[in-house]
Protein backbone atom coordinates (compact mmCIF):
# COMPACT_ATOMS: atom_id res chain seq x y z
CA UNK A 1 0.00 0.00 0.00
CA UNK A 2 1.41 3.36 -1.07
CA UNK A 3 1.74 6.27 1.34
CA UNK A 4 -0.29 9.40 0.57
CA UNK A 5 1.30 12.73 1.49
CA UNK A 6 -1.06 15.47 2.72
CA UNK A 7 -0.04 19.11 3.17
CA UNK A 8 -2.22 21.04 5.61
CA UNK A 9 -1.92 24.83 5.55
CA UNK A 10 -3.27 27.43 7.98
CA UNK A 11 -3.08 30.70 6.01
CA UNK A 12 -1.98 33.85 7.78
CA UNK A 13 -0.54 37.13 6.60
CA UNK A 14 2.10 37.24 9.34
CA UNK A 15 2.37 33.54 10.22
CA UNK A 16 1.31 30.65 8.00
CA UNK A 17 1.32 27.21 9.59
CA UNK A 18 1.99 24.06 7.61
CA UNK A 19 1.94 20.34 8.37
CA UNK A 20 3.03 17.41 6.23
CA UNK A 21 1.40 14.08 7.05
CA UNK A 22 1.86 10.64 5.59
CA UNK A 23 -1.17 8.38 5.38
CA UNK A 24 -0.87 4.64 4.91
CA UNK A 25 -4.15 2.82 5.32
CA UNK A 26 -5.84 4.48 8.27
CA UNK A 27 -2.56 5.45 9.97
CA UNK A 28 -1.40 9.06 9.96
CA UNK A 29 2.25 9.96 10.51
CA UNK A 30 3.62 13.43 11.21
CA UNK A 31 6.46 14.03 8.76
CA UNK A 32 7.12 17.75 9.21
CA UNK A 33 5.44 20.83 10.57
CA UNK A 34 6.29 24.43 11.10
CA UNK A 35 5.47 28.03 10.36
CA UNK A 36 6.37 30.52 7.69
CA UNK A 37 6.82 33.91 9.29
CA UNK A 38 6.54 37.14 7.36
CA UNK A 39 8.40 40.19 8.48
CA UNK A 40 5.72 42.61 9.67
CA UNK A 41 7.71 45.58 8.37
CA UNK A 42 7.75 44.17 4.86
CA UNK A 43 5.21 45.19 2.26
CA UNK A 44 2.22 42.97 1.57
CA UNK A 45 3.64 41.76 -1.77
CA UNK A 46 6.91 40.74 -0.11
CA UNK A 47 5.13 38.89 2.71
CA UNK A 48 2.95 37.05 0.21
CA UNK A 49 5.99 36.20 -1.91
CA UNK A 50 7.75 34.77 1.17
CA UNK A 51 4.77 32.46 1.83
CA UNK A 52 4.72 31.39 -1.81
CA UNK A 53 8.48 30.78 -1.97
CA UNK A 54 8.51 28.70 1.22
CA UNK A 55 5.46 26.63 0.22
CA UNK A 56 7.04 25.88 -3.16
CA UNK A 57 10.08 24.55 -1.32
CA UNK A 58 7.92 22.39 0.98
CA UNK A 59 6.01 21.05 -2.02
CA UNK A 60 9.25 20.29 -3.88
CA UNK A 61 10.59 18.43 -0.84
CA UNK A 62 7.50 16.35 -0.03
CA UNK A 63 5.50 16.07 -3.32
CA UNK A 64 2.09 15.96 -1.60
CA UNK A 65 -0.89 14.40 -3.36
CA UNK A 66 -3.35 16.78 -1.65
CA UNK A 67 -3.41 20.14 0.07
CA UNK A 68 -5.99 20.92 2.75
CA UNK A 69 -6.97 24.46 3.78
CA UNK A 70 -9.43 25.86 6.27
CA UNK A 71 -12.20 27.91 4.68
CA UNK A 72 -11.91 31.64 5.23
CA UNK A 73 -14.23 32.93 7.90
CA UNK A 74 -14.45 36.66 8.39
CA UNK A 75 -16.61 38.89 10.50
CA UNK A 76 -18.43 41.51 8.50
CA UNK A 77 -16.94 44.14 10.83
CA UNK A 78 -13.48 43.33 9.43
CA UNK A 79 -13.72 43.06 5.64
CA UNK A 80 -10.04 44.05 5.23
CA UNK A 81 -9.01 40.84 7.01
CA UNK A 82 -10.94 38.75 4.49
CA UNK A 83 -9.35 40.61 1.59
CA UNK A 84 -5.84 40.09 3.00
CA UNK A 85 -6.57 36.40 3.60
CA UNK A 86 -7.77 36.13 0.01
CA UNK A 87 -4.33 37.28 -1.14
CA UNK A 88 -2.63 34.68 1.05
CA UNK A 89 -4.98 31.87 -0.01
CA UNK A 90 -4.39 32.85 -3.63
CA UNK A 91 -0.64 32.24 -3.48
CA UNK A 92 -1.17 29.06 -1.48
CA UNK A 93 -3.52 27.74 -4.16
CA UNK A 94 -1.11 28.89 -6.87
CA UNK A 95 1.74 26.94 -5.28
CA UNK A 96 -0.45 23.82 -5.36
CA UNK A 97 -1.77 24.43 -8.89
CA UNK A 98 1.75 24.69 -10.31
CA UNK A 99 2.29 21.04 -9.34
CA UNK A 100 -1.30 19.94 -10.11
CA UNK A 101 -1.99 19.25 -6.44
CA UNK A 102 -5.71 19.26 -5.67
CA UNK A 103 -6.73 21.68 -2.91
CA UNK A 104 -9.54 20.79 -0.49
CA UNK A 105 -11.24 23.23 1.82
CA UNK A 106 -12.85 22.44 5.19
CA UNK A 107 -14.87 24.64 7.52
CA UNK A 108 -13.51 25.28 11.01
CA UNK A 109 -16.52 23.42 12.42
CA UNK A 110 -15.79 20.36 10.28
CA UNK A 111 -12.13 20.37 11.34
CA UNK A 112 -13.02 20.68 15.05
CA UNK A 113 -15.72 18.01 14.87
CA UNK A 114 -13.41 15.61 13.03
CA UNK A 115 -10.57 16.04 15.52
CA UNK A 116 -12.49 16.24 18.83
CA UNK A 117 -16.06 15.17 18.11
CA UNK A 118 -17.33 18.70 18.83
CA UNK A 119 -17.64 21.50 16.28
CA UNK A 120 -17.23 23.99 19.13
CA UNK A 121 -13.96 22.67 20.56
CA UNK A 122 -11.54 25.18 22.06
CA UNK A 123 -7.98 25.73 20.79
CA UNK A 124 -6.65 23.85 23.83
CA UNK A 125 -8.97 20.86 23.19
CA UNK A 126 -7.75 20.78 19.59
CA UNK A 127 -4.10 20.95 20.65
CA UNK A 128 -4.63 18.16 23.18
CA UNK A 129 -6.31 15.93 20.59
CA UNK A 130 -3.40 16.50 18.18
CA UNK A 131 -0.91 15.80 20.98
CA UNK A 132 -2.63 12.48 21.66
CA UNK A 133 -2.92 11.59 17.95
CA UNK A 134 0.83 11.84 17.41
CA UNK A 135 1.96 11.04 20.97
CA UNK A 136 3.76 14.38 21.26
CA UNK A 137 5.54 15.28 24.48
CA UNK A 138 4.07 18.80 24.42
CA UNK A 139 1.06 20.56 22.97
CA UNK A 140 1.77 21.66 19.40
CA UNK A 141 2.79 25.31 19.31
CA UNK A 142 2.38 27.92 17.95
CA UNK A 143 -1.37 27.91 17.24
CA UNK A 144 -0.74 28.28 13.49
CA UNK A 145 1.12 24.96 13.48
CA UNK A 146 -1.62 23.31 15.57
CA UNK A 147 -4.26 24.59 13.12
CA UNK A 148 -2.31 23.29 10.11
CA UNK A 149 -1.97 19.90 11.82
CA UNK A 150 -5.71 19.83 12.54
CA UNK A 151 -6.58 20.65 8.92
CA UNK A 152 -4.22 17.95 7.61
CA UNK A 153 -5.58 15.39 10.11
CA UNK A 154 -9.14 16.28 9.11
CA UNK A 155 -8.33 15.62 5.48
CA UNK A 156 -6.49 12.44 6.39
CA UNK A 157 -9.54 11.12 8.23
CA UNK A 158 -11.91 12.03 5.40
CA UNK A 159 -9.90 10.90 2.38
CA UNK A 160 -9.83 7.38 1.02
CA UNK A 161 -6.40 6.63 -0.42
CA UNK A 162 -5.54 8.95 -3.29
CA UNK A 163 -9.10 9.89 -4.17
CA UNK A 164 -11.80 10.80 -4.45
CA UNK A 165 -11.55 13.22 -1.55
CA UNK A 166 -14.54 14.81 0.14
CA UNK A 167 -14.71 18.48 1.00
CA UNK A 168 -14.87 21.43 -1.33
CA UNK A 169 -12.34 21.00 -4.09
CA UNK A 170 -11.00 24.10 -5.81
Amino acid sequence: MEKTIILGVDPGINTTGYAVLGKKGSQLQLLEGGVIRGKSKETLPLRIYEIYRNLKEIIETWSPQAMALEEVYSHYERPKTAILMGHVRGVICLSAAEKAIPVYSYSATTVKKTITGSGRASKQQMQRAIQLEFRLERLPEPPDLADALAIAICHGYHCRGLGPFPGEKF
